[in-house]
């Protein structure tokens, strides 16, 4: 199942390499017709279907999660962050698939160092065993992201026919658009999530 959520990457890499070149010499607060390497406001969401089996991989400047991006100095940055990490524990809450389509969570991870200590410096080896550091990848220009993958096993496939995003939005209403690619059995397509227009037909 990885394989079709990790070419998503490589067939999107020529253009997110030139947005990440674009974004180093313009303001990350300027409003791009797609998103950046880091936007504020906007996040992505990699979505791959691949017969009973759902893949989610969702990333997100940490500000459009919890209001900043700097390292918790009160009891109020502690407690958001709290928040916002029961909430991503929580994807039923955040992706609204079909209660039809029978699906459970059969895996899920968060990274990002502003979650916590016990997330700091999260490690993943990629297909070829190569160790990541998500906690330094994550770092750009200062900037810090935050990424969810979840992994679901759906008894009844057939009626995962969409994706609802309005528990997210709701949830993170610092998030204002979310671009989402989707490989499933109908190809490769890919849309512009808003809150006023939340849901995708896969």
């Amino acid at each position: 199942m990885r394989h079709l959520l990790l070419a998503l990457p490589v067939i999107l890499l020529p253009l997110s390499y030139s947005q990440a070149q674009d974004d180093h010499h313009h303001h990350d607060h300027e409003h791009a017709s797609s998103l950046g390497a880091h936007e504020h406001g906007a996040a992505r969401l990699d979505v791959a279907l691949d017969g009973d089996r759902l893949e989610l991989a969702f990333n997100s400047p940490a500000i459009n999660l919890l209001g900043f991006e700097h390292a918790p100095a009160s009891e109020a940055d502690e407690a958001r962050i709290a928040s916002a990490r029961a909430q991503l524990e929580r994807p039923h809450g955040l992706f609204g698939l079909p209660s039809a389509a029978g699906c459970t969570v059969s895996e899920q991870r968060l990274a990002g160092e502003l979650l916590g200590a016990s997330h700091a410096g999260y490690q993943r080896q990629d297909r070829q065993g190569h160790d990541h550091d998500e906690a330094s990848a994550q770092q750009h220009g200062g900037h810090s992201d935050i990424e969810a993958h979840y992994q679901f096993d759906c008894s009844h496939p057939e009626a995962l026919r969409t994706l609802e995003l309005w528990g997210l939005f709701e949830r993170f209403p610092g998030t204002e658009k979310i671009q989402v690619q989707v490989i499933g059995p109908n190809g490769q397509q890919g849309a512009e999530l808003t809150p006023a227009q939340p849901r995708l037909s896969l």
